[in-house]
């Protein structure tokens, strides 16, 4: 990746881990399931997608597989998730970069998990899973 220019950058609450990306984002989206809502101790979870090869991972990483060929890793030090990865896919949490307001949600995904007090984006809205559908 030291050809390529750094587009994005990110990581954990304490700094032990972080990415570096390179390439522009498949998609964007806000998700309300329950694994999201679980795994980030948040109401949704709003995400980017990029291209694996795109993504440089640094710094120590556990993994809990929330779903099988989905990995979800996080710091061990400070708990912060900092990516998901799948197949030729990583995930980043939009709250995870280090500049706010870089990129904005595309759409809304399992929004009959959203809660009621929260108002939908003007954006396409899916009851469940949209992200295939999308790539």
């Amino acid at each position: 990746m030291a050809d390529k220019k750094e587009l994005y950058s990110g990581g954990c609450a304490c700094g032990q881990a972080f990415f570096k990306v390179t390439g522009p984002p498949k998609r964007v989206g806000l998700c309300h399931c329950m694994t999201c809502r679980k795994a980030h101790a948040s109401a949704f979870n709003p995400f980017v997608v990029f291209n694996k090869q795109d993504v440089e991972l640094q710094g120590e990483l556990r993994d809990w597989e929330s779903s099988p060929g989905y990995s979800r890793r996080f710091c061990p030090v400070c708990g912060s998730r900092v990516a998901s990865v799948r197949d030729t896919e990583i995930e980043l949490s939009l709250g995870s970069f280090h500049s706010v307001s870089v990129l904005t949600p595309q759409y809304e995904s399992w929004i009959i998990r959203r809660e009621r007090w929260l108002n939908p984006l003007e954006v396409p809205q899916h009851e469940r899973d949209a992200g295939a559908s999308l790539s």
